[in-house]
């Protein structure tokens, strides 16, 4: 299958419920979206707008309740839970606000681990990732442990790992999150740049700067998507950019 003839993300009517004692919360109630190959695209929303049970669907993390996930034109319900977490390593990459490294081995190793679960060879292993860390800006950081870099040079690490299998979509949770404002500038950087050679980038953020960094914003509230706008076009007012800074 030719997977460039497909959007890397489409959903259609999409839900999610969760059950919280005797309480049903709906967490998304009919989302459909199309994201195109090489789009960069951002999503906000006020705590409980579902945002992150977004990502976590489209991360194949979570199943929805109900509709349907294309990812890379892949139908994700017809996938066991092996195949799901095969899926995952292929076709995402994902950027956590947290970093998820594990802190006692090197910056080459943290970015070989995708590879390994991959069965790929040592030799193929150790090539990728040091072109992962060298696109990066981290070559000559590849033999430091995590402990041993600043929250920037972790990111970047983090990044590196999610782009070395060549995945479909780079998921990206609050990425600037922990970060200063220079290393967040650096971040936002290298997604570009990412962005800019094809890479379909999709970033929850709270942040008005962040997001303004990417081409397209989807803005969710209780469950539903209330605007999908070019970055340049989105209306929001100075007070709902308050209250979405505050949520």
């Amino acid at each position: 299958m030719d997977t460039r003839r497909h959007p890397v993300i489409r959903i259609d009517g999409l839900t999610r419920t969760y059950l919280m004692g005797q309480m049903r919360v709906q967490a998304l109630r009919g989302v459909s979206l199309r994201i195109e190959r090489g789009e960069y695209v951002a999503i906000m929303g006020p705590s409980g707008s579902g945002k992150s049970t977004l990502m976590n669907t489209l991360g194949c993390l979570d199943a929805p309740t109900s509709g349907r996930y294309l990812l890379d034109g892949v139908d994700v319900r017809t996938h066991s839970e092996d195949e799901l977490s095969d899926l995952r390593n292929r076709k995402i990459g994902f950027v956590f606000q947290g970093f998820n490294l594990v802190t006692k081995i090197s910056a080459l190793a943290n970015v070989e681990l995708p590879l390994a679960y991959a069965g790929l060879s040592r030799p193929e292993r150790r090539r990728r990732a040091l072109r992962a860390l060298a696109r990066v800006g981290m070559a000559d950081r590849v033999g430091h442990s995590s402990n041993e870099l600043s929250g920037g040079q972790q990111q970047r690490v983090a990044i590196a790992r999610a782009i070395v299998t060549n995945p479909a979509l780079i998921l990206a949770d609050e990425p600037t999150g922990n970060l200063d404002s220079r290393s967040t500038a650096d971040v936002l950087g290298i997604f570009a740049a990412l962005n800019r050679h094809g890479r379909t980038v999709v970033m929850i953020t709270h942040e008005d700067e962040v997001a303004a960094h990417a081409q397209r914003l989807i803005r969710l509230a209780d469950g539903r998507v209330v605007s999908d706008l070019a970055v340049e076009e989105d209306p929001v007012s100075e007070h709902e950019h308050a209250v979405l800074r505050s949520a």
